[in-house]
């Protein structure tokens, strides 16, 4: 074990609440919206899913570290949290199979992180009073700085963070002579959607977020693809086009996470933001078409109007969410479109959502 001089850190909210804990090494400062998930594993996949870009985590799981790293376990290219914010963190790990520490994970990635927090206080309060922005800094004796800083913060409500997180350019996954064509468009893909996509023999071009439907088309996909992401849905007029254009033209579509919520924008069905969204690995999802249950891997700080989608003559509800009874997947009754407000890559212990991937390469067949 590292013993070592930490510097006292402090968490503080927009409505002028602080917590306080100590840095796991780096000193800064770092401005996010605060949020929580409820995964007691898979810490790393959290770290690097684009999906939480600009977000500060809150684990409530008590211990962050203890299986260290493994470069193949990511979900991009780099750590897309603003921060972390956890109880105990490890320095030492104890996974044979772990290629370094979390301590040296988040210095290569230039990452903020504090712990020795009371994140059982902190999450409860943000259950009560929401997902808010906040800022977690070593600078504890500038409060009244801080604040000033925090305060001029643009609120998740409106942001558009998939041009963030997005590939530049085109860039292809998997086996060229694989029997199906996916276009995805990338508004923040995790790489485990493009291995379950490439193990049912898909091969894939991935499009940036501004991508135009001409693009796509070029490539004569036999399906599409709307990938997961951050922020707003609603300022991805980009994206809601492409949808809208598959959508005409009749192809085969799926979307996950922002990509259902771009879906259903794209068929005038609203969002909003939620009170405190849904993030973690064990939300209960009833499936209505064939009534069994899914246990499944969630992260996503908006959904979809439920009523307008049941006023919809041409949308289908496929899927609720069990805790707060919202959307958690849509088909459309008269085209080859379906999305879910879910990850079934994710496969968090249980592979209960895993047939989604099936099911689209099914309509990729018809």
């Amino acid at each position: 074990m590292k013993y070592k001089q930490r510097k006292k850190a402090l968490i503080l909210l927009a409505d002028g609440t602080i917590f306080y804990g100590k840095s796991i090494g780096k000193e800064g400062t770092a401005f996010g919206e605060v949020c929580f998930n409820t995964g007691t594993t898979g810490y790393q996949e959290i770290f690097t899913d684009p999906s939480y870009f600009g977000q500060l985590m809150v684990t409530t799981n008590a211990h962050i570290g203890n299986y260290g790293t493994k470069d193949s376990e990511v979900e991009s290219d780099s750590v897309k949290i603003a921060g972390l914010i956890c109880k105990n963190f490890s320095f030492e790990y104890s996974r044979p199979a772990a290629d370094r520490s979390l301590e040296d994970f988040f210095e290569k990635n230039n990452t903020l992180a504090i712990s020795d927090v009371d994140t059982r206080a902190l999450v409860s309060y943000i259950r009560d009073n929401g997902a808010m922005n906040a800022v977690i800094s070593t600078e504890v004796d500038n409060v009244e700085g801080l604040k000033k800083q925090l305060a001029e913060q643009p609120s998740m409500n409106g942001l558009e963070l998939a041009s963030k997180v997005s590939t530049k350019a085109p860039y292809f996954y998997g086996n060229e002579n694989a029997t199906y064509k996916i276009a995805a468009l990338d508004i923040g893909i995790k790489k485990n959607i493009l291995r379950n996509l490439a193990q049912r023999d898909a091969y894939i071009k991935v499009f940036p977020y501004n991508a135009k439907f001409e693009e796509l088309e070029a490539f004569n996909p036999d399906g599409y693809f709307l990938s997961n992401g951050p922020g707003d849905p609603e300022p991805l007029v980009e994206a809601q086009d492409v949808a809208k254009q598959i959508i005409a033209k009749n192809k085969p579509l799926f979307g996950i996470c922002l990509g259902h919520q771009v879906i259903a924008l794209a068929n005038g069905i609203s969002t909003y933001k939620m009170h405190n969204g849904h993030r973690g690995i064990n939300h209960p999802v009833k499936n209505l078409l064939t009534g069994k249950g899914e246990i499944t891997s969630q992260n996503h700080g908006f959904a979809i109007n439920r009523e307008e989608t049941e006023a919809h003559p041409n949308i289908e509800i496929t899927h609720v969410h069990l805790n707060d009874n919202t959307v958690a997947g849509i088909r459309m009754k008269d085209k080859n479109v379906f999305s879910v407000q879910y990850h079934p890559e994710a496969s968090p212990g249980p592979n209960d959502s895993i047939y989604l991937f099936d099911e689209f390469i099914e309509n990729l067949k018809k």
